[in-house]
């Protein structure tokens, strides 16, 4: 299961020359900025594992409450930028980020791929949606399945780390993650037709991805 009630989502490129300057700031400095946050628990960063999967990266930070991701302590680190993470993020390519609810998780823990699914749905989707992520959970190797549903206005709220950025794409109003220990376990989940008949309107994006790094609560900043 996830880590809290509350989660922020983040699918983004780097520039191959920025590439270098991406991993030592989101290593060193940025994650554990943005665990060291009260009510954040864990961070999480895949990489792609195939050429289909775009963008390159995904993220994954894991809250207490939509409260904390709505609160004062995100957004004055949102607000004071580093030097070192603006400097970084002149680099990022087709960012997408969602600060979401947790509608339903199941599972045992987390896993070393993720599956990702970004699509649109009415609110009256959400009983039959839960049931596939429900059984997702339940397939050999899977250790986990999720489903957020994107809060709009907290996720598109104006912040001194967006401004000036052309990267930045709307963010996802549905997600559906879910993790396992390879894979080809992830393959046969959620196939097109099963989403559109449980009420997705349109095909969704999907991306399959691996684990780089995580990190739990730390004290940075506290």
């Amino acid at each position: 299961m996830l880590a809290g009630e509350a989660a922020v989502a983040i699918w983004n490129g780097v520039t191959p020359e920025g590439r270098a300057e991406f991993y030592a700031w989101h290593l060193h400095e940025h994650m554990a900025e943005r665990v060291g946050i009260p009510g954040f628990r864990r961070g999480r960063r895949f990489i792609a594992l195939d050429g289909m999967t775009r963008p390159e990266f995904f993220t994954l930070y894991e809250a207490d409450t939509m409260q904390v991701l709505q609160g004062q302590d995100y957004a004055n680190r949102l607000n004071a930028p580093s030097a070192w993470t603006k400097r970084a993020t002149q680099g990022f390519r087709d960012t997408s980020r969602g600060l979401a609810r947790v509608v339903a998780s199941h599972g045992v823990g987390p896993g070393g791929v993720m599956l990702t699914l970004r699509f649109d749905a009415p609110p009256s989707a959400i009983p039959a949606v839960s049931a596939l992520v429900a059984q997702a959970a339940t397939a050999a190797r899977v250790t986990g399945a999720h489903l957020l549903i994107t809060d709009d206005a907290a996720s598109n709220e104006d912040s001194a780390e967006k401004r000036g950025r052309n990267d930045i794409t709307p963010p996802p109003a549905w997600i559906i993650l879910a993790e396992a220990t390879d894979a080809e376990a992830l393959a046969p989940l959620f196939p097109e037709a099963a989403l559109r008949a449980a009420g997705a309107l349109a095909a969704p994006l999907r991306g399959t991805y691996r684990l780089e790094f995580m990190r739990l609560k730390t004290s940075w900043g506290t």
